[in-house]
């Protein structure tokens, strides 16, 4: 995908032809979509369902096989909603009754055990049930193509500290050290965690990032996404992990929260640089900035 914004009315038309359904059908855009396209269908039986539209991103790594087998193996390990059906640029799966989650809602101390849950199953669970070949998501290396496309552009918007921010990366990733490996979701914003009607459920979806990964990301990404305080970090790490974390887990957990931010920042620069949808990255890059500004004191 160019990240242009044709206009709405050939992607409804596309989706109403797709053969997947039994009939006619109801298409209604959705909100939210930054990257992609999002539609809800309803079916003529009643059955909802929500279409993606998006091709491949190589600016940001997004790569729509790897999305369709991790948000399969996703459904296989009871953590995200059905696909059931997939062509070129398009995916669809099943709607789920109910509600996202806010930033609020994910600091909430009654959330904490059940989002750990559901990021230990992602990271533990997918694998299973991953088919082919499955990307990695090395934020750093994320981070390093994402200067390389702002070096390259017409207009920078990073351009006044692109040597800083990138120094500030070399600096992180020496920080981390050793790593395990599992399988990431990689962008734990509230809007990809949905809980059911009923609110015994919680969802994770859109897998446009997903790929192996250190689990401190996924972590990272929960904590600087959705503004934990420090307290809410321990807690964090001591029930994902099972035990306090010590200095060096601390060390790296705060420079993974930095690569996080560092990475939201950058993403929103690109997607200023070749996107043409109708959104405010520029207000995105400079939030993101904020937050890091704010968080990078401890290296």
């Amino acid at each position: 995908m160019t990240n242009e914004s044709p206009s709405e009315a050939p992607h409804e038309q596309r989706i109403a032809q797709l053969p997947c359904w039994p009939g006619q059908v109801t298409v209604l855009p959705l909100s939210g979509g930054m990257t992609n396209h999002n539609y809800r269908v309803t079916t003529s039986s009643g059955d909802d369902y929500v279409v993606r539209i998006g091709r491949d991103l190589p600016e940001h790594g997004v790569m729509r096989f790897n999305e369709l087998a991790a948000a399969r193996a996703a459904h296989a390990a009871g953590i995200s909603p059905e696909v059931v059906f997939a062509a070129d640029g398009v995916l669809v799966s099943r709607f789920i009754h109910g509600r996202t989650l806010t930033d609020a809602d994910v600091r909430r101390p009654q959330m904490l055990v059940p989002l750990v849950d559901l990021i230990h199953r992602c990271h533990r669970d997918i694998p299973q049930h991953l088919r082919g070949p499955a990307l990695t998501f090395w934020v750093f290396q994320v981070i390093r193509n994402y200067a390389a496309v702002l070096l390259e552009a017409q207009v920078n918007p990073l351009a006044s500290r692109m040597v800083e921010l990138t120094r500030m990366a070399q600096q992180l990733e020496q920080a981390i050290g050793p790593i395990d490996l599992v399988f990431g979701h990689n962008d734990l914003l509230a809007a990809n965690f949905m809980e059911d009607e009923d609110g015994q459920r919680l969802w994770l979806i859109d897998w446009d990032y997903a790929g192996f990964n250190s689990p401190l990301f996924d972590l990272a990404n929960l904590s600087s996404n959705n503004g934990f305080s420090a307290e809410q970090d321990e807690d964090l790490l001591a029930s994902y992990f099972g035990v306090a974390a010590d200095e060096q887990r601390r060390r790296a957990f705060a420079a993974m929260k930095c690569a996080s931010l560092l990475r939201e920042v950058m993403w929103g620069a690109v997607q200023q640089v070749k996107s043409a949808i109708d959104f405010d990255y520029a207000a995105y890059t400079a939030g993101y900035m904020a937050r890091l500004d704010g968080e990078n004191t401890y290296f």
